[in-house]
C-alpha cells in the first residue's frame, strides 16, 4: 500500500482551505497513493471560539467532509480526514475534534473524537486550553480495512502511550496521529514521541501535520511544527514532510509489523504488579 501524508497550513476560513486540500488529495492520487491522510483540523485552525461558532458546522452539514468523501469515492481510495472541528448538540456548546476514515465508496468507515485535550502552559506567554472549546471523546477506535487494522488518534493523544498499547493489543497494525503540533513542543518532542509509539507497539505510525504560520482573520495567528512523519514498526523514520505544505509518499510493507513484534513481543508480556 502506498500512503500519502498531506501537510497543510490552513487558515481559519474553511471555504478557503477546502480547494487546497482537494488539490493535494488529487496530487496524492496521481502519485499512486491508495491511502491518503490529512492533518488535524483540516477545515479550520482557530483559537477564537466566537469565530469558530460562526464558521464551523455540524457533521451532516460540513462542506469539507462532504467534498472529501466525494474525492475518496471518485478516486476509489481510503482517506483519513485527520480531524475536523465540528459543532455538536452538547449543552455547553463545545465542539468536537473528530477524525474520519473514509472508505473507497465514500462512506464513513470510522469516526474518532480526540480523547486528550491540549490544556498546557508552554511558557508564561503561551497557554492553551483546548477543553474550553472542545469536549473530549471517550472511546478508542480501531478500524478494519482490507489492507490493515488502523488505530485512530489525534495530536496530543500521542503523549498517552496506554491508548496506543490498547489499540495494538486489539490488533492495530497502523496508528494514525494527525496533528497541528505546537511549534515549540514539536521541535522538542514530536519525532521522539512518534518513534516511541511505533517501537512500543510494533506498528507503523502515520502522522500528517499542519505547518507554518496559520492566517487568522479573527484571533492570534498560530504556528505549527510541520514534519509530517511516517515511522516503521522498528522505529526508523521512513519519510519526513519538512516544514512546507506538500505531499509526502511512503510505501508500507505490513509484513514488517509481524517481524518487529516477533523480535520483541512486548505486547504479550504484560504482568500484574503492585504499587505505588
Amino acid at each position: 500500500m502506498r500512503a500519502a501524508l498531506l501537510q497543510l497550513s490552513v487558515s481559519d476560513d474553511p471555504a478557503a482551505n477546502l480547494p487546497v486540500t482537494v488539490s493535494m488529495v488529487r496530487e496524492a492520487v496521481k502519485g499512486g497513493a491508495g491511502f491518503v491522510l490529512t492533518p488535524e483540523v483540516t477545515n479550520c485552525l482557530s483559537s477564537d471560539r466566537a469565530h469558530q461558532r460562526r464558521v464551523l458546522r455540524h457533521e451532516e452539514a460540513d462542506e469539507t467532509l462532504a467534498a472529501l468523501r466525494e474525492e475518496a469515492r471518485a478516486a476509489g481510495i481510503w482517506l483519513l480526514i485527520g480531524s475536523l472541528g465540528l459543532l455538536t448538540q452538547d449543552a455547553d456548546g463545545r465542539f468536537a475534534n473528530r477524525s474520519f476514515l473514509i472508505a473507497p465508496d465514500g462512506s464513513v468507515a470510522a469516526r474518532y473524537d480526540k480523547i486528550h485535550m491540549f490544556d498546557v502552559d508552554v511558557s508564561e506567554t503561551e497557554q492553551y486550553r483546548e477543553s474550553s472549546g472542545y469536549r473530549p471523546g471517550t472511546r478508542a477506535v480501531l478500524a478494519e480495512t482490507p489492507f490493515a487494522k488502523i488505530g485512530l488518534s489525534v495530536c496530543y493523544d500521542v503523549r498517552f502511550p496506554q491508548l496506543y498499547r490498547r489499540l495494538a493489543q486489539a490488533g492495530a497494525e497502523i496508528l494514525t496521529v494527525p496533528a497541528a503540533f505546537n511549534d515549540t513542543t514539536g521541535a522538542a518532542h514530536w519525532e521522539s514521541l512518534l518513534r516511541a509509539r511505533a517501537i512500543e507497539t510494533g506498528c507503523f505510525v502515520l502522522a500528517p501535520a499542519q505547518c507554518g504560520t496559520h492566517a487568522a482573520h479573527n484571533g492570534k495567528p498560530r504556528r505549527t511544527h510541520g514534519h509530517s512523519l511516517a515511522v516503521a514498526p522498528w522505529g526508523e523514520v521512513l519519510a519526513d514532510g519538512g516544514t512546507e505544505p506538500g505531499v509526502t509518499f511512503v510505501d508500507l510493507d505490513l509484513s514488517r509489523v509481524a517481524t518487529a513484534r516477533a523480535r520483541v513481543p512486548s505486547l504479550s508480556h504484560d504482568r500484574p504488579f503492585e504499587g505505588p
